[in-house]
């Protein structure tokens, strides 16, 4: 009998889906998740390690989810992406090699302005969380370095629904500056060992904005029906990047990005079900 209800209503919904306009799904309580894998490059740079950039291979794995909340009018929608990457590179010279390691979480809350039938513009606040590390394998003394981060950025976004033929397809376009914050660095010449262990303080947590950590983080993204699965392709360029107590440091990420779109509809609570469809309602 329960298997009945639920096949009674993923009719139901799925022949509502249909006849409906694309704006209801808009204003619905739809739930939008995308996984994708990504393969580049990054150049790393930390002058607390070393005064050469390191370049190598980078891997990068993000999972994004997107839904319409009940704030202004039904016109604010949620945004959160948690990425991880990894990089493994080495100096110009290829006499040392470094690891690398992040993870990034980001809660956004977006205004929907809808220029037209098919154009959506989307700003508002996001904040957002790094957390990881630097190894470099050619240091005895110090040989890692911590990085730890957080700030609230401007966030916006365009996205373009298009059809080429009768094939519908889904553009979009994403920008994240951020705005003020907080970093952990230790300072210039000091150890982790003379702040953890000889408990020796220092100015360790510091303010960051546009003077000292100018950083920006920008994504494409094209969704396309394959069958019946949502695909999603993309490229990131990531520059984050900051000067404080006299010690300067960036990753700079280039990432080409594969994956896909699943859509749900909320029922209650946490019960969903896939809604199927061949456009993306974001």
């Amino acid at each position: 009998m329960y298997r009945l209800y639920i096949s009674a209503i993923m009719a139901f919904l799925i022949s509502c889906a249909s006849i409906k306009a694309q704006d209801s799904l808009y204003h619905g309580k739809y739930l939008v998740r995308s996984v994708m894998i990504g393969i580049g490059g990054a150049n790393v740079y930390d002058t607390y390690l070393s005064p050469l950039e390191y370049r190598g291979p980078e891997l990068r794995f993000m999972h994004e989810s997107m839904r319409m909340t009940k704030l202004l009018g039904g016109h604010v929608s949620t945004q959160r992406i948690i990425q991880t990457n990894w990089s493994y590179t080495d100096n110009i010279s290829k006499s040392s090699k470094s690891y690398s390691g992040m993870l990034n979480w980001t809660y956004a809350l977006h205004y929907q302005y809808k220029i037209d039938d098919n154009l959506k513009l989307l700003f508002g606040p996001m904040f957002d969380l790094n957390a990881g590390f630097i190894y470099n394998a050619r240091n005895s003394n110090n040989p890692a370095q911590a990085k730890v981060y957080g700030s609230i950025d401007a966030s916006a976004m365009l996205i373009y629904k298009f059809r080429i033929a009768r094939y519908p397809m889904t553009l979009r376009y994403q920008a994240n500056l951020p705005f003020m914050g907080i970093m952990f660095s230790p300072e210039y010449g000091q150890s982790y060992y003379e702040m953890f262990s000889l408990k020796h303080g220092g100015r360790n947590v510091l303010f960051t904005s546009f003077h000292n950590a100018p950083s920006l983080r920008q994504m494409f993204t094209l969704d396309f029906p394959v069958g019946k699965t949502i695909f999603r392709a993309g490229y990131l360029c990531d520059i984050q990047q900051a000067k404080v107590n006299n010690l300067k440091s960036h990753f700079y990420s280039h990432n080409f990005l594969i994956g896909f779109v699943r859509n749900f509809h909320l029922l209650r609570g946490k019960n969903m079900i896939s809604l199927p469809s061949k456009v993306t309602p974001f």
